[in-house]
């Protein structure tokens, strides 16, 4: 077996053994496959493409590329939650307390921020003091302890993924749904939770752009965990305009904990809440969906969610005093309001623009591991469906005032204003699995 072979094989429209695939994961983790020769095998995988069977072992090959979590010291049934990224995507913050209020130990591992979608760890590090580098010992000993504990991912796992999904990123070969769903399920796989829930986006601000591609995803990610012996299911969300108001690391905090409250804007407090019924229902303390999202509310109502958060924040080292006072994560340098030039309603809010947006803030990073402006982002004042007057605030971009020109010059292009009302999406789309 050699990978010139492997090449050709694909190349030409084959399907590829598994030990195959395995040959290939385990080079290029040892460093036996030089990167040329791995590109032209994810080319070939690009236009040939995977059947299924090549995408699960696919998977399984990268999860065992690396350590595999072991949370079984951790009672019940634990349940990640994992998101195709968004902007304004702060639900983690908000479910992951909710549904550890209803008795689900919640062992997350999350990334940073990549281009112009948040990453939770950056949002969380907003927070004085919180850490989110923990020996497996101190994150299991969290769960236990509070039911909830988020961390970094670390570099021992699915090492693969992160040799694969660099080449992926410089050689065009990022848009394949095998490719995709290897990524995503091979790291929640080996983070060692008992079921696994997927928030797939579908809009302008997301991957997948459209509903049937959206759908598709979802439906192999369901299947792979399932194959793979997790309870797996799927909510597709609507990603057409930012998820929530606010926009960059610590302004998502604020909204998150205004979500706890109560508080929060009617679109994001609708998908937390449904998430959260639904780790709850996978989790086994719902006979249903529907009775996990009333546990959910009223985990709200109650302010048992609002107090699991702060203990989350407190285990964590993190100052839970930003509860009640938000200036402890500091404030942005400067800020300037982005105003509306007519009369008339939001006729629609491109999600991928107010994420530009945002990234020109400096709340997000173009290069890996290169540091942000935590304070940074936009704050939005009018979303679609919106009446507004000329002259009126449509939006607020925070950072340096260096960077606030060209971060106000997207969020001008993001909105468009007309005379008619456009009626507003629901932000569920779709579900799987259920």
């Amino acid at each position: 077996m050699n990978m010139y072979e492997i090449i050709q094989k694909k190349r030409d429209g084959g399907r590829l053994s598994a030990g195959e695939i395995d040959y290939f994961i385990s080079g290029i983790v040892a460093g036996s496959i030089p990167d040329y020769q791995a590109s032209a095998l994810l080319m070939a995988i690009y236009f040939q493409k995977m059947d299924y069977e090549e995408t699960l072992q696919l998977t399984k090959a990268m999860r065992d590329s690396g350590d595999i979590a072991d949370l079984s010291e951790i009672p019940g049934i634990k349940v990640d939650k994992h998101s195709t990224g968004g902007v304004g995507d702060k639900t983690t913050m908000i479910i992951a307390p909710m549904a550890a209020a209803a008795g689900i130990p919640v062992a997350k591992m999350s990334g940073r921020a990549l281009g112009f979608t948040g990453g939770t760890i950056d949002k969380l590090e907003a927070i004085p003091g919180f850490r989110t580098k923990l020996a497996m010992s101190e994150f299991k000993h969290l769960v236990v302890s509070h039911g909830i504990a988020v961390m970094g991912q670390t570099a021992d796992v699915a090492k693969a993924d992160k040799i694969i999904y660099a080449l992926r990123d410089v050689t065009a070969t990022v848009e394949n749904m095998s490719l995709i769903a290897s990524s995503i399920m091979s790291k929640k796989l080996a983070s060692g939770s008992d079921a696994i829930l997927l928030d797939v986006k579908c809009g302008s601000g997301a991957f997948m752009k459209n509903e049937e591609q959206a759908e598709e995803l979802a439906e192999m990610l369901v299947r792979i965990g399932k194959d793979a012996g997790r309870r797996t299911a799927a909510v597709i969300s609507d990603m057409e305009q930012p998820l929530g108001n606010a926009v960059g690391n610590a302004l998502e905090v604020s909204e998150a904990i205004a979500t706890l409250k109560g508080e929060g804007p009617k679109d994001i407090t609708e998908l937390s809440v449904y998430l959260a019924g639904m780790m709850i229902w996978l989790g086994g303390k719902a006979d249903s969906g529907e009775e996990g999202i009333r546990i959910a509310e009223e985990s709200i109502d109650s302010g048992a969610a609002l107090e699991k958060f702060r203990q989350f924040v407190e285990g964590q080292g993190g100052e839970a005093g930003v509860i009640t006072d938000a200036s402890l994560m500091g404030t942005a340098e400067a800020s300037l309001a982005v105003k509306a030039e007519m009369d008339g309603y939001v006729t629609s809010l491109s999600a991928e623009k107010i994420g530009m947006a945002s990234l020109y803030s400096g709340a997000g990073r173009t290069v890996k591991d290169s540091p942000v402006d935590l304070n940074a982002g936009v704050l939005l004042e009018c979303k679609t469906g919106d009446k507004v007057s000329r002259g009126s605030t449509l939006a607020t971009v925070f950072g340096e005032k260096t960077k606030l020109a060209a971060a106000a010059a997207e969020v001008e292009k993001a909105y468009r204003i007309g005379r008619d009302i456009t009626a507003g999406r629901s932000i569920i789309r779709k579900t799987v699995g259920f």
